[in-house]
């Protein structure tokens, strides 16, 4: 929470809660859960772990 709070909550003030909600959704969607790594899969990223899984 803390790096969405970082990255994105503070850069802007949003019009309105829906704008913020969609741009969270965005944030999570695009960046967070592909490239973070996960102590769960090994401290790969999922795509890294659905590449390996694949090979």
């Amino acid at each position: 929470m803390g790096l969405i709070k970082r990255e994105l909550l503070g850069t802007a003030a949003w019009p309105s809660q829906a704008v913020a909600r969609t741009a969270i959704f965005d944030f999570i969607a695009s960046w967070y859960n592909v490239r973070r790594l996960h102590s769960s899969l090994g401290y790969r990223s999922p795509a890294e772990y659905e590449t390996a899984l694949a090979a």
